[in-house]
């Protein structure tokens, strides 16, 4: 099949995954044009992720400079590798808060074993993204609901919020988990430290304030510069402001991570949920900006730029990098259009680690955990949460309890639960899908309703429609609502249609339960017929041996030739009984 690389589709008009990968593939075709209005953005971008990747290595629990470090090499791998026009790749508070949670109870953070254990665990996620690149996984990421996403990233915007509570007040807390931290914040509060606490009021309110009010203002940076500044002039480690310290300058030294064999194998969970999260994150963001755009989306080759971008983390001595959303929202809110930004934005970084990281060591603590509890916070989408709880109360139940579960458990909690609440949601839906009748309304015309026991379409008859395929968990469910119908009808029932528009696959143990049923109403004098039976379904029912039960000629391809053979008119034109049934 042709593909149009210009609109990012195929011959026949289709967003294909599909494609051959290129490198640079998020570069080319390059647009003259375009060329300064990206690398503008790129330093835009800058100016408000070096605050931001600072914050997310205290997260981490490693070195300031690793945040840094995330902003150069990595940038660059997904600038070749990747797909996306748009992306941008990042250090995140999401994996950074699931490596940490997990290798602060194996080393001291920020020490020497604790920063190998980051690397391996890095070169962990990039060795099974390759892996899902090879597979073509990419899929996977359709298996995480957007429901449990946004409660998953909500509870993870708590959790971080709440660890920086510690550094934002002064007090010291010792707990690992979210809710004693709180406590313990809370109880340390009686004897503040004043000036720290102020200051972190004053940096993540103001930021708070300004992201809803000048979004476009980097008020993070403004916040670490005039921190930076004050701290340098009125000394404010003399005043009890703990600072940050010195951040080392200089390019980044390239070592693979020195771990045993033990480590590795306990490592592996922790890398797999980062897969998890950076495939699904990456996915739907790259998807949602490759939509806008009309460009075409390749979720496999983002998943080999992204192996290769945290392949270049692990060596260059850094942690986890994702597909960040809120980066790929802010470039594209500066007018960034191609991959250019994002080297743009290594090189700005480029310069500031080589000649900018001496008056880092001035920056307070409290500071920078004021820019990272204000990002925290933003991942919180309160909107996105009111507006599943008004459309579907239970989908808003399941985000709340994978919120819920990440702020009391622990991050890899919360993706299991994600993982096993969305795929139990797709299994409920499937169990128990919407079913339909076709019932006369006053006017005596043929409208779908729903299937309820002592409703029939006309005297003796009634056409009947399950919402999805049979298989062995809601093959009983079928037969016993069919056997309902049929018992409770206010007439006798003598012909009973079954609508097979929705039903494209019957298992093994559907079938059977379904020979058991069709058995039983021939006992009573019942002809069912099957319409709108698609080849799928009719080879499926060859294959199982149905088609001899039901009888050839009582498998239609239309409800019109199926009401037709009943001896019924349908008081409606046959196409609108076909699609108003359909819609149910």
């Amino acid at each position: 099949m042709e593909f149009d690389a210009s609109s990012g589709r195929n011959a026949a008009g289709c967003y294909t995954r599909d494609m051959p990968i290129k490198i640079f593939g998020g570069i080319r075709p390059l647009a003259r044009g375009s060329v300064l209005r990206d690398i503008f953005a790129g330093a835009s971008v800058a100016s408000i992720n070096i605050p931001q990747v600072l914050g997310y290595a205290r997260i981490a629990g490693a070195p300031v400079v690793t945040g840094l470090y995330t902003l150069i090499l990595p940038l660059v791998a997904f600038a070749v590798f990747g797909s996306s026009r748009h992306l941008i790749v990042a250090a995140d508070s999401a994996t950074a808060a699931i490596f940490s949670s997990s290798l602060s109870q194996m080393a001291a953070p920020a020490g020497e074993r604790y920063m190998a254990l980051v690397g391996m665990v890095t070169l962990l996620t990039a060795g099974l993204l390759l892996v899902a690149r090879l597979f073509k996984l990419g899929f996977l990421a359709d298996f995480l609901s957007r429901t449990v996403l946004v409660g998953f990233l909500a509870g993870v915007g708590l959790q971080v919020a709440t660890a920086m509570l510690s550094d934002m007040s002064g007090v010291a807390v010792d707990s690992r988990y979210s809710l004693v931290r709180a406590w313990e914040v809370l109880h340390g509060l009686r004897q503040p430290n004043t000036s720290t606490l102020a200051l972190s009021a004053l940096v993540a309110g103001g930021i708070l304030l300004g992201n809803r009010f000048a979004a476009r203002v980097p008020l993070a940076l403004i916040a670490v510069v005039a921190a930076i500044a004050a701290s340098a002039k009125f000394d404010f480690a003399h005043q009890g402001i703990a600072l940050i310290g010195a951040v080392p300058g200089g390019l980044p030294m390239f070592r693979l991570p020195h771990v045993t064999a033990g480590d590795i194998l306990a490592l592996l969970p922790v890398a797999a949920s980062c897969v998890v999260v950076i495939i699904a994150q990456s996915a739907a963001t790259s998807r949602a900006f490759g939509l806008r755009y009309q460009e075409s989306v390749d979720s496999d080759a983002d998943i080999l730029g992204l192996a290769a971008a945290n392949t270049m983390a692990s060596l260059s001595g850094t942690f986890v990098v994702n597909g960040s959303p809120t980066q790929t929202a802010m470039a594209d809110h500066m007018g960034a259009r191609s991959q250019i930004a994002q080297l743009a934005l290594a090189a700005v970084v480029l310069v500031v680690l080589l000649a900018l990281t001496g008056p880092l060591k001035y920056l307070p603590r409290c500071v920078l955990a004021g820019v990272v509890f204000s990002t925290a916070v933003s991942m919180i989408d309160v909107a996105r949460l009111r507006a599943i709880r008004r459309e579907s109360p239970g989908e808003f139940y399941l985000a709340v309890t994978t919120a819920a579960t990440v702020v009391t458990l622990g991050v890899e909690q919360g993706i299991l639960l994600a993982i096993v609440l969305s795929l139990f949601r797709h299994v409920r839906h499937s169990y128990r899908p919407h079913t339909m009748m076709l019932a006369p309304d006053a006017a005596g015309m043929w409208l779908p309703v729903p299937a309820m026991p002592g409703r029939v379409t006309e005297p003796g008859l009634i056409v009947y429609r399950f919402g999805a395929d049979l298989f062995y968990a809601n093959a009983n469910r079928f037969t016993d609502e069919v056997r309902a119908l049929v018992r409770q009808a206010p007439t006798p029932v003598s012909w009973f249609i079954v609508d097979c528009s929705a039903i494209t696959d019957i298992d093994y143990s559907a079938a059977q339960v379904m020979r058991d049923l069709l058995n039983d109403l021939a006992q009573r004098h019942i002809t069912v017929l099957f319409a709108r039976v698609n080849p799928y379904m009719r080879s499926d029912m060859d294959r199982h041996c149905l088609t001899p039960v039901v009888g050839e000629g009582r498998i239609f391809r239309t409800l019109h030739e199926a009401v037709a053979a009943a001896g019924r008119k349908s008081p409606i034109i046959d196409g609108g009984t076909h699609e108003r049934l359909g819609e149910g």
